[in-house]
């Protein structure tokens, strides 16, 4: 069941197969079954490229998310020679039996997460990865014109909509704040905070000083990132750094919590890097179709050209003492960062992919992310991209400690891609 309209009478409901020989390797077919009648219409037959469906407040109209390449790409904004990284999510209206698709955000760099269409207001509210930060978008589905809501957070989790009042809960965190709980107003734009469940966790935590950095690479693009310092940063000081970097399709937020936390890191005396490098959306699709049939290639360039001048820019880190760490996708970039250069002192990978074509075959996502990482290339058809990009095939040039973490039952990156 994809959506229950407003009146409860109607139901949008969806069947699915796996169809191997095109990705995304499944296709979906969607219906309306009208409660009263019993009976049901064909929305979409055997289409791609759709994550989701929901009524319109009136019924009228159907609201469609999924990649560019929907409905014959005419949400496509790319280069030639690009190909769409399938996880930047575009917005679609259409009529209530699947005619008339208007692709609504096809110029709108930030990539769709989670959308409602508001009956107080008939707007269409909705998060959205914007760079590194989770915003807040308020759509005029009648002329598509897109507001950036104020909400006080840099990252918004989750939100949740009032059913008779103008008013919208939701959490988030920031780089420097713990989840904190708000009201938001949606008639005036006022926020009111609920909870704040750490003030008093963090009230005599010194935490350091974040700021963005970002550089112009050697192709004119802009990489963005950010610094955290150690609380009690002396500029007159040699510090080591560690460099984070994720380097899969969607850029590291900008959090305070979270699996590697910056702020602990900086209380333990590091400088750290963060860096969004080529290929993650929020960043436009031209941006996060760099990451389709790369698997290193550019990723590796931006994150080490960014630490490069990171250090030329700032005398206070010690060049000696560098360090690199990542996890999946960023756990592989790790290995093939190792393969390409010696600027590290030591590197870390957790749960990352070594072999490109055993996680291809094993990995419980390998097949179905390749179909956005690789997509249209297979093992068979592009060894350049499945044997010369993977790490395990360039291990002879690896001189830089090398730390594996792994769970031994991961079934998203099984567990040989890093015995091996």
């Amino acid at each position: 069941i994809s959506d229950v309209s407003w009146d409860g009478n109607s139901i949008i409901f969806s069947t699915s197969d796996n169809f191997v020989p095109e990705r995304p390797f499944r296709r979906s077919s969607y219906y309306i079954l009208d409660m009263q009648t019993m009976t049901v219409d064909t929305i979409f037959k055997d289409v791609k490229f759709i994550n989701s469906i929901t009524f319109s407040p009136t019924g009228g109209q159907l609201l469609v998310t999924g990649p560019a390449e929907a409905f014959g790409g005419i949400g496509l904004d790319i280069a030639p020679g690009q190909v769409s990284n399938m996880y930047d999510v575009q917005m679609f209206i259409c009529k209530r039996d699947g005619s008339g698709v208007k692709a609504m955000t096809k110029n709108f760099d930030p990539s769709v997460d989670r959308a409602v269409w508001n009956a107080q207001d008939n707007m269409i509210y909705f998060s959205a990865q914007d760079r590194d930060y989770k915003a807040m978008f308020r759509m005029n589905p009648s002329n598509g014109k897109i507001d950036r809501l104020s909400t006080g957070v840099d990252v918004v989790s989750s939100f949740s909509m009032a059913t008779t009042l103008p008013v919208m809960i939701y959490y988030g965190q920031s780089l420097t704040r713990s989840h904190q709980l708000y009201t938001l107003n949606m008639n005036n734009g006022t926020t009111t905070l609920l909870s704040d469940p750490s003030a008093t966790t963090l009230k005599d935590i010194q935490l350091g000083e974040v700021k963005d950095w970002n550089f112009k690479s050697s192709d004119g693009t802009t990489i963005q990132g950010r610094v955290t310092l150690p609380p009690d940063f002396d500029p007159s000081k040699k510090y080591p750094m560690i460099v984070y970097y994720y380097g899969g399709t969607t850029p590291t937020s900008r959090t305070l919590e979270g699996n590697y936390p910056a702020q602990v890191y900086a209380g333990l005396g590091f400088v750290v890097y963060t860096v969004q490098p080529s290929g993650a959306i929020g960043f436009g699709q031209k941006f996060s179709a760099r990451h389709v049939n790369a698997w290193g290639k550019r990723t590796a360039d931006d994150i080490i050209e960014g630490t490069m001048k990171f250090c030329d820019a700032h005398p206070f880190v010690d060049r000696a003492k560098i360090g690199c760490i990542g996890a999946s996708y960023g756990g592989f970039m790790t290995m093939y960062l190792q393969t390409v250069t010696d600027i590290f002192a030591a590197a870390i990978s957790h749960a990352g992919i070594s072999d490109i074509t055993s996680y291809w075959g094993e990995g419980y996502w390998g097949y179905s992310y390749n179909a956005a990482a690789a997509a249209n290339s297979y093992p068979w058809s592009n060894p350049e991209l499945f044997v010369k990009q993977s790490p395990l095939f360039n291990a002879d040039k690896v001189n830089t400690p090398l730390l594996l973490l792994h769970g031994t039952v991961d079934t998203n990156v099984p567990p040989g891609e890093s015995i091996q």
